[in-house]
């Protein structure tokens, strides 16, 4: 590990100790293991030799073109599919050994839909997993307040909806509310603002960043954008194509919080440009005439 990196992550893990109270804390909250990945029916692994691993307080962000094995990625954190071979750790523990409901209570999950079910009011929506935990009503009904309030959504006037009367972006940061409601450690998110314009992605982009900084969780987070990996990582982990591995780890050393003017930052189109190289010599992108317009992936 370069000494600057190192320095990056040793300060970064210092305060979040401090912020939990904590010392010398476990460092890896997740773990993979020379994990693979299978189906029968399909030739090629989705994942195979993956050795990662995630520290406590970072923001990792995974990179990659679509079929490399992201999600699949995240759903063996969150025991939601199992390793064919290898071992992934949470907190230490191999998830097969992990209650797999307390698991997932302590595993925030945001996806691109926000998965809201439809029939709950977006208060019951956040309030579900508090209210399984046997949190009371009034306690439950504070701690999603407060949720809405922090993801910039005002309770008086939304607590009551259903998730069809809300706009795209609202719906997204009443699904970021929920996966935080029962204040788990690790919070995953597949591409959540992938559905959402590009003037509300980058408004919630920069909220969310700033309630990842005031709760110090550790983030696992997946994009196809090259710019939004930029802006909200420490680290960004290029996945090969499939199977997917880990071909390169980025660290990111802009300082926090990043704003709507970080990109004219000289350190973000460095690294930018050195994450676009890595795409355009696999020939997942290609210059137009006029260069290359917008790093995204396809997807």
């Amino acid at each position: 590990m370069r000494g600057a990196e190192r320095s990056v992550t040793d300060a970064t893990r210092s305060v979040t100790d401090a912020a939990r109270g904590t010392t010398n804390a476990e460092p890896f909250v997740v773990s993979f293991r020379r994990v693979s990945y299978a189906v029968p029916q399909v030739s090629t692994p989705i994942i195979a030799g993956l050795d990662l691993d995630v520290r406590r307080g970072e923001t990792l962000v995974l990179l990659g073109e679509s079929g490399c094995g992201k999600t699949t990625t995240l759903k063996l954190i969150n025991r939601l599919l199992v390793p064919t071979g290898g071992e992934v750790l949470v907190e230490g523990r191999d998830t097969r050994e992990w209650d797999a409901i307390q698991l997932r209570r302590r595993t925030g999950y945001v996806i691109q839909e926000a998965g809201l079910f439809p029939h709950f009011t977006v208060e019951r929506n956040i309030g579900l997993v508090p209210s399984l935990e046997g949190w009371n009503e009034a306690r439950t009904r504070e701690r999603t307040h407060e949720l809405l309030r922090l993801v910039g959504l005002e309770p008086e006037s939304i607590a009551a909806r259903y998730p069809s009367e809300l706009s795209g972006g609202q719906r997204q940061r009443v699904g970021v509310a929920r996966a935080l409601a029962a204040d788990p450690p690790l919070l995953l998110m597949d591409e959540p603002f992938g559905a959402l314009d590009a003037l509300t992605r980058e408004q919630i982009r920069v909220d969310i960043e700033q309630l990842w900084l005031d709760s110090r969780k550790t983030v696992v987070f997946i994009t196809h954008s090259i710019d939004e990996a930029v802006l909200l990582s420490d680290r960004v982990v290029v996945i090969s194509a499939r199977p997917g591995a880990v071909e390169r780890v980025i660290p990111v050393d802009l300082s926090r919080p990043r704003g709507l003017d970080a990109r004219r930052s000289p350190r973000f189109a460095e690294i930018s440009d050195e994450i676009t190289g890595i795409f355009l010599s696999r020939g997942v992108l290609r210059e137009g005439r006029s260069g290359l317009a917008m790093p995204t992936l396809p997807g």
